[in-house]
């Protein structure tokens, strides 16, 4: 039998894959940006009553695995999450102290899937997220080195 959470008059358990980036998918999360943003993160979840089972953050994106209870919806619990990390980052890292309105470290919006039964594979695929784009960056550079094969430049496409 699985493991489900309980509150008053409800058994649950909701788990989402939640993905978002920094505005202009900038590489921005590194050091200690990134040292801050992990406990916050943990400590923000918590706030809300969730908790982030799997997470993983690369320099252009954040990956996480989490439990909400099912009196919230994700969007609240994601929008609260990089809202409060912003201002904090910009308190912390841009010398913003007062008066932070009309602006945003995290670009609008977010993905989300449902877990479902295959919680181990979405930790698994979070965890190796990483060396899998490390991967694929040094395809492109690969790819993007080559040089095109003789031929008219003006083929046409899907010929």
């Amino acid at each position: 039998m699985k493991d489900y959470q309980s509150l008053n008059h409800t058994k649950w358990d909701c788990k989402y894959h939640v993905v978002f980036i920094p505005k202009r998918r900038r590489k921005q999360i590194y050091g200690e940006i990134k040292r801050l943003l992990g406990e916050m993160f943990h400590e923000l979840a918590k706030q809300k009553e969730s908790k982030i089972i799997e997470g993983h953050l690369c320099s252009d994106h954040v990956h996480m695995c989490l439990s909400i209870p099912a009196k919230f919806a994700v969007s609240s619990v994601t929008g609260y999450i990089k809202g409060k990390s912003a201002i904090s980052i910009a308190r912390n890292f841009i010398a913003r102290k007062r008066n932070f309105t009309g602006e945003s470290f995290w670009a609008r919006g977010f993905y989300v899937s449902t877990v479902g039964q295959d919680e181990d594979g979405v930790k698994k695929y979070i965890r190796e997220q990483e060396a899998e784009d490390s991967r694929l960056e040094q395809l492109n550079l690969i790819h993007n080195e080559t040089p095109p094969s003789g031929g008219d430049d003006k083929a046409p496409l899907g010929g």
